[in-house]
């Protein structure tokens, strides 16, 4: 619009003062050259005139074409709103890697969702219900609309360089076909699906998923607990790793933080519990391998990684210290 208002501006000012119309006959020759309606000129137009107005014609024509197409597009958009937000949601997970994809926005979907923005992780949300993308779309939850069983969908959510996948539909049938599909298309995606039927742990190991989870038989399990061992699993309770309101009290640590000079060093020699007073409670080796209490002799290795436990203040220490 700058453009147009521009061009208008040095029309009316080009035949007042450099041809020495009156301002209402400078404006008509302006309007009528812009427009091109074909009306005669006011007098006969000397050789320089006419050089002015043919330059000043071409210069219309094509800034009018481009101000006329920006306000079509414009109003095309308002009227069709959802496709203009899945543009710009479009060009935002193009722009990204090393993501999560989560499919599904139901309970589990919710949850999985919240522990990746208290990690400040980057993620796209796969649903396929309008009235639930219509909802909970904003500048923190980026959607993209469709079945996640459709390739074309999960193409759309960058499947292909994303770092991992959860699948928290609540059938166990679709989440299978969405694990085969995307272990086809990304080989070193790391895929977390929910099961509902013991029966589908395996298929969905078999289809490509490196941890499955039954969020009822967890539900289970807690509640048997809590009749067992009452006061463990109340303290186990009572620690986080959401991040919510800053109370992280267990934290994971790679190899690279701790020692980047890429020296493989003893736990003793780190000293981390002096440093942060977070004490080092397990330690996962390069294989995956887990070891719960490790020695203070265990030389840690590269590509292994550290878990510690502490305070928040303790924990936010460990973050400043090491950069996690």
């Amino acid at each position: 619009m700058s453009l147009l208002v521009l061009v208008f501006l040095a029309g009316v000012l080009g035949f007042r003062f450099f041809f020495e119309y009156e301002w209402v006959d400078a404006l008509y020759m302006t309007v009528i050259t812009i427009t091109t309606v074909g009306f005669g000129e006011l007098h006969p137009l000397s050789p320089t005139e006419k050089i002015f107005v043919s330059i000043f014609i071409l210069s219309s024509i094509f800034i009018v074409g481009y101000a006329i197409s920006t306000v079509t597009e414009y109003v095309i958009s308002k009227n069709n709103f959802g496709n203009l937000r899945q543009k710009t949601v479009q060009k935002k997970i193009d722009s990204m890697q090393n993501h999560v994809v989560v499919c599904g926005y139901g309970r589990n979907g919710k949850q999985a969702v919240q522990k990746l923005i208290d990690y400040k992780k980057q993620f796209i949300v796969i649903e396929k219900d309008d009235e639930l993308v219509e909802r909970f779309s904003d500048d923190k939850l980026l959607f993209v609309q469709g079945d996640a069983i459709d390739d074309e969908v999960l193409k759309a959510a960058g499947i292909e360089k994303a770092g991992t996948l959860i699948c928290a539909l609540p059938s166990d049938a679709d989440n299978l076909f969405i694990v085969l599909s995307a272990r086809q298309m990304n080989k070193e995606l790391k895929i977390i699906s929910r099961a509902t039927e013991e029966t589908s742990y395996r298929k969905l190991k078999l289809a490509g998923a490196d941890n499955v989870i039954m969020p009822d038989k967890i539900g289970g399990d807690h509640m048997a607990s809590l009749v067992v061992v009452p006061d463990l699993v109340e303290f186990l309770d009572n620690l986080t790793v959401s991040g919510e309101n800053d109370s992280i009290n267990v934290e994971q640590v790679p190899f690279e933080k701790v020692c980047p000079n890429g020296k493989e060093q003893a736990i003793s020699d780190l000293d981390l519990r002096r440093k942060t007073g977070c004490s080092i409670i397990g330690y996962k080796s390069p294989t995956g391998e887990y070891l719960v209490n490790p020695e203070p002799s265990l030389v840690i290795k590269k590509d292994s990684k550290l878990i510690l436990i502490g305070t928040p203040n303790q924990i936010d220490s460990l973050k400043e210290m090491y950069n996690v």
